[in-house]
């Protein structure tokens, strides 16, 4: 009698495995494959999800970009292309879209897409960013447009912000080179790109300070004005050199003034972070942070060796919060 239990203990447990799987079982089961990347297997799962569940917007998502892993560009593009047109799209799916016309080489087709995405999605920060990346590809200058219009309409994505960083670090106009990198710092702290910003933020501020800084005024917004008057009341600070020390005293002299003058005309959250820095007792920590290591590693060491709480209180505060731009404090007109 017992053995006989146990067989059909057993029988019942391998009916048990042989259930079949719901869509939503498969399509887990094949990101957990995408995530080792196991493209073949996905597939094979997305495949059979999708015909469980055809009107699945996320599943025909994960396939067609299984399919773009996997390089079968035409495939992947078959399956995203339906998607575009349906009331249920959402952003993502023009994002894999615009990944897809790229890896095919199909840039007219690429910006017709985007131009519909952004008219659906008009504050996707991603939309914007890789729209203005696929017009640099092409040499078009006019991909900063798209980054700034990317920052006014969606400032807590960050990608805008790197690309628009870059691309005046490249003009004579070193006041947004310079505002653009920190917020993108102060955004994303962690990636591997910080390190690359934080070199464009030190230069910017070199060459910011390399001539008469009043004869940048000609031409510029009201807020760009006070940018410039205020740093300028900094500007025999800099005659000794730009590094980590010096700046730490040119942008307190900075924030001094801007927020004796200028703070309730133009609020902005990257100067208030200064502000709150000053009064934590932690803003020359936080300027080693983003100059020190940039211009001198070892002595940036030194620097934290010899400030060991002051850092350490600067690290813990930092690990505390996040940096977000309100949307309405968009100055670059």
């Amino acid at each position: 009698m017992k053995k006989l239990f146990l067989f059909f203990a057993l029988l019942s447990g391998f009916t048990g495995i042989a259930q079949p799987q719901d869509s939503k079982e498969l399509q887990e089961n094949a990101k957990a494959y995408m995530r080792q990347g196991d493209y073949d297997n996905a597939a094979l799962l997305l495949i059979k999800a999708l015909e469980q569940s055809p009107s699945d917007l996320s599943i025909a998502k994960d396939l067609a970009l299984n399919y773009y892993f996997q390089k079968e560009n035409t495939k992947a593009l078959e399956t995203i292309k339906p998607l575009l047109d349906r009331s249920d799209v959402d952003d993502q799916s023009f994002q894999i879209a615009g990944n897809i016309y790229k890896a095919l080489d199909q840039p007219k087709e690429a910006e017709a897409m985007y131009k519909k995405a952004i008219k659906k999605f008009p504050k996707s920060g991603a939309l914007y960013n890789e729209y203005g990346e696929l017009l640099s590809s092409l040499q078009n200058t006019s991909a900063i447009n798209q980054w700034e219009k990317g920052i006014e309409m969606d400032p807590g994505y960050s990608g805008n912000y790197y690309n628009a960083a870059k691309y005046y670090y490249f003009t004579t106009d070193k006041i947004w080179s310079i505002i653009y990198a920190e917020i993108f710092i102060n955004i994303e702290s962690l990636s591997a790109r910080t390190t690359e910003v934080k070199s464009v933020l030190l230069d910017s501020y070199k060459k910011l300070f390399s001539g008469d800084l009043l004869k940048n005024l000609e031409g510029k917004n009201n807020f760009e004005q006070a940018f410039i008057l205020s740093m300028n009341k900094a500007n025999a600070v800099a005659e000794n050199g730009i590094n980590a020390e010096s700046l730490t005293m040119i942008r307190t002299r900075f924030v001094l003034d801007w927020f004796e003058k200028y703070a309730t005309k133009f609020p902005f959250r990257l100067f208030e972070y200064h502000q709150q820095l000053l009064r934590e007792g932690i803003f020359p920590a936080y300027n080693q942070w983003i100059f020190g290591a940039t211009e001198n590693l070892m002595a940036y060491q030194n620097w934290t060796n010899a400030h060991a709480t002051e850092y350490t209180d600067f690290s813990n505060f930092q690990k505390g919060r996040i940096f977000k731009v309100p949307t309405g404090q968009y100055y670059h007109k």
